[in-house]
């Protein structure tokens, strides 16, 4: 009894006090002693709730600065996987080092699928979540090629920082130039790892100008390393004037010292060279350095941060991965100079307002954005990768689906921890958490339904080119399908139909390698041979002009007969109208009994969708019923449907159609040397050039060439150019074919066609 009074006590107080001043200020004005009560009792009150409130603050304001999202990018064999591997056994995520290429075989353990550790590529991995001095730092691996430039634009959005890992004796390759034009493009902050300082002709100097002249890298060490090759002992850190060594059987033990005596000449002259870089982008260290005061190791540490977060400045690591040295240090990197989920700024786009770019807060306190970037068949059905962009998920709460507006209950939200996983209550963003039992698509975006905001825009790509494929045996239809659906549901670059002729299955994806990728997984994730067809692009046809039609469609046979006539005329729709066909009735009068017209309408667009000259679907067509003729007894809707198909088949020749075909935007990067050589190859191609621009010592040649003239173009680009040239190539528009490639590609489909 006594709890609940001396609980109860301040509210009656409260309540006595508002009570007698509503009664004073009725009568006049309140006496001063109870001012005086209350003013302190609302001083007190107010106090308190500030109190609350400044509690409130920084709960998460700590979470998420103590968060670190991160990707490692490298050329192939520079040694991520090794980097990664070192990695999660200091965070002790794993409790042995295993090799890639180790005698015990069990291989490393970001390498999980035979197909990545045949290609070099990643395709699957996902985030590996790992602690490192109280911070939380989310590792999600990249994929680097451009035929999955869905899979790159997710991977590299759920990102808030990235490594770049070089090669000290390749130096910087290819690949490395791509990885690092990517991480540009989506204006990822990065650091940079020197990596294999232990091997023969390694060269940390070369390679740091290297990246400034061939990278463009704004960029300076932030270590030295003690000893090179075979004398590789350890490393200075400049910011902080420590000389680093590392012990214990796998380096896990770390020791301090002074910087030894016959390297410091070389130690200040490269501390002033960082503290230049630094200063010429950062203001505050500028004022300090041209006053000539002493910069303290803080003063640097916060400048080369600012910098690194604006995107102004690379700080350049140091070590060799496979003999453990100099990986604990570039981790303190990731917390010092990488930034945390509230210093980046993403932009969501706003379906109600025409997909209106909005920028996020990027907190909790807002309202939840999600998306989900990854998704893997897991053990208990599909797992969901999350990235929360704003706002708290809860477990059993309902979240909307954007992009199918479909509403859904939480049943299971999991921290992933290698292959465990840890279940937990709620989420808050910044963090990266995975879902069960959500049915959804790669790519979509989850809100908590207040908003209808989309993370990456709703228009995917259409599709630039088909594969038939079929599985060898009969019996493995069942496995062949469920793969193609769940395919399908990862990619939406990635569709798949029939062909209503021949019967067979057709996948059509971005490119060759989107498409040999996709076959390959067959065949190892689901143990299915398919034999694939040869490669096929998605031709359209179009007419050109107006034609009249009048067909009367009769047949008797005892019994009701069938008896249609349509009467009227096709047109092309006019340019950049948003529909590819229109169909309007403009009968006066009962001619046709108008339950029949939507039997007319359908037999049309059944029509439609195999042109007369290749058998593909005509596109940009308008067709428009101007008469007709119906009997009481043989009028039905399927005579009306017959005498469309056929009124379509005989005045479409009429309409001078025309074959449409898909005309690529193609972007070639190559050394100037070889400009000439790939320009008249692109011109042999049938391509327009409508740009070069120069990039230091590239030429940029941008060009919109025909897809069925680029099959095998990475081949022929590689041996004109001794392997240094790239090109990215994507959907443009489909654009009328000439006449002696229309000819030519009739001949062939009249040729095919009694064969089949």
């Amino acid at each position: 009894m006594a709890g609940f009074r001396r609980s109860s006590t301040p509210r009656l107080l409260y309540s006595f006090y508002a009570s007698s001043l509503s009664r004073s200020t009725l009568s006049s004005s309140p006496s001063p002693a109870t001012a005086l009560l209350l003013g302190n009792f609302h001083l007190r009150y107010s106090s308190s709730a500030a109190r609350v409130k400044e509690d409130k603050e920084p709960w998460w304001k700590e979470s998420m600065e103590k968060l670190r999202n991160i990707g490692i990018s490298a050329h192939i064999d520079s040694g991520k996987t090794t980097l990664t591997e070192r990695v999660l056994y200091y965070t002790g995520r794993i409790h042995e080092i295993h090799e890639v290429r180790g005698k015990d075989g069990v291989g490393a353990k970001m390498d999980s699928m035979d197909l990545e550790r045949e290609k070099g590529i990643t395709i699957q991995s996902a985030a590996t979540y790992c602690t490192w001095n109280g911070y939380q730092v989310n590792i999600i691996d990249t994929p680097g090629h451009v035929d999955f430039t869905i899979e790159v634009e997710r991977a590299l959005r759920v990102l808030d920082g990235a490594i770049l890992v070089l090669c000290s004796v390749g130096g910087v390759q290819s690949q490395s130039i791509t990885v690092d034009r990517q991480m540009r493009r989506y204006e990822v902050p990065r650091l940079a790892f020197i990596n294999k300082l232990d091997r023969m002709g390694a060269d940390p100097w070369k390679v740091l100008n290297q990246a400034r002249s061939k990278l463009r890298h704004h960029s300076a060490a932030v270590q030295v390393p003690i000893g090179l090759e075979e004398e590789f002992k350890g490393l200075i850190d400049l910011v902080q004037l420590k000389a680093l060594y590392f012990h214990g059987s796998n380096g896990e033990k770390v020791t301090t010292e002074e910087v030894p005596a016959d390297m410091e000449a070389l130690v200040t002259e490269k501390r002033r060279e960082l503290i230049e870089m630094v200063s010429e982008v950062d203001d505050k260290l500028a004022e300090a350095f041209l006053s000539d005061e002493p910069i303290s190791p803080a003063d640097l540490e916060a400048a080369v941060r600012r910098a690194t977060v604006a995107r102004k400045f690379i700080p350049v690591f140091m070590g060799s991965a496979f003999k453990n040295k100099g990986v604990q240090p570039l981790l303190n990197g990731v917390l010092s100079y990488l930034p945390c989920p509230i210093e980046v700024s993403n932009y969501a786009l706003d379906q109600t307002k025409n997909e209106e770019k909005i920028m996020l807060n990027g907190t909790p306190d807002g309202r939840l954005v999600a998306l989900a970037f990854k998704l893997e068949e897991g053990r208990f059905g599909q797992l969901t990768y999350l990235r929360i962009y704003e706002g708290v998920i809860k477990r059993g709460e309902f979240i909307v689906n954007v992009n199918t507006g479909k509403k859904i209950k939480v049943p299971r939200l999991v921290r992933m921890h290698s292959d465990e996983m840890e279940d937990i209550q709620e989420a808050h963003a910044g963090q990266i958490v995975a879902v069960f039992g959500v049915d959804c698509a790669s790519g979509d975006t989850f809100t908590d339904g207040s908003v209808k905001y989309t993370m990456t825009s709703m228009n995917v790509p259409e599709p630039v080119m088909s594969l038939a494929v079929q599985p060898v045996s009969k019996d493995s239809g069942g496995q062949f399908s469920k793969a193609l659906n769940r395919f399908q549901k990862e990619d939406p670059t990635f569709r798949v139909g029939l062909d209503s002729e021949s019967g067979q299955t057709i996948i059509s994806g971005m490119g060759e390698l989107h498409l040999d990728i996709y076959v390959e997984r067959i065949k190892r994730e689901y143990k299915v041979d398919a034999t694939v067809g040869k490669p096929r692009v998605n031709f359209r046809e179009t007419v050109t002009q107006r034609a009249e039609f009048d067909y009367l469609h009769k047949k008797q046979t005892g019994g009701q007969g069938q008896y249609g006539r349509v009467c009227g005329y096709i047109e092309p729709l006019p340019q950049g109208s948003p529909t590819k066909f229109e169909f309007e009735n403009i009968i006066v009068g009962q001619a046709i009994p108008s339950n029949f017209i939507p039997a007319i309408e359908k037999g049309f667009r059944e029509a439609a969708n195999s042109g007369s000259l290749i058998g593909h679907p005509v596109e940009n067509l308008r067709v428009v019923l101007t008469d007709g003729a119906a009997h009481a007894v043989d009028s039905s809707e399927l005579a009306f449907k017959l005498a469309s198909i056929y009124a379509f088949r005989q005045c479409y020749a009429a309409a001078r159609p025309v074959i449409l075909e898909p005309v690529m935007l193609v972007e070639v990067k190559v050394p100037t040397e070889f400009q000439g050589t790939v320009g008249g190859d692109i011109n042999k191609r049938k391509g327009v050039i409508v740009g070069n621009d120069q990039d230091g010592d590239d030429s940029i040649i941008t060009a919109n060439v025909p897809l069925n003239n680029m099959f095998g173009y990475s081949t022929s680009l590689r041996s004109m150019t001794q392997g240094k040239g790239e090109f990215t190539m994507e959907y443009k528009e489909h654009l009328p074919v000439s006449n002696d490639v229309q000819m030519k590609l009739v001949s062939n489909y009249k040729g095919s066609k009694p064969a089949e």
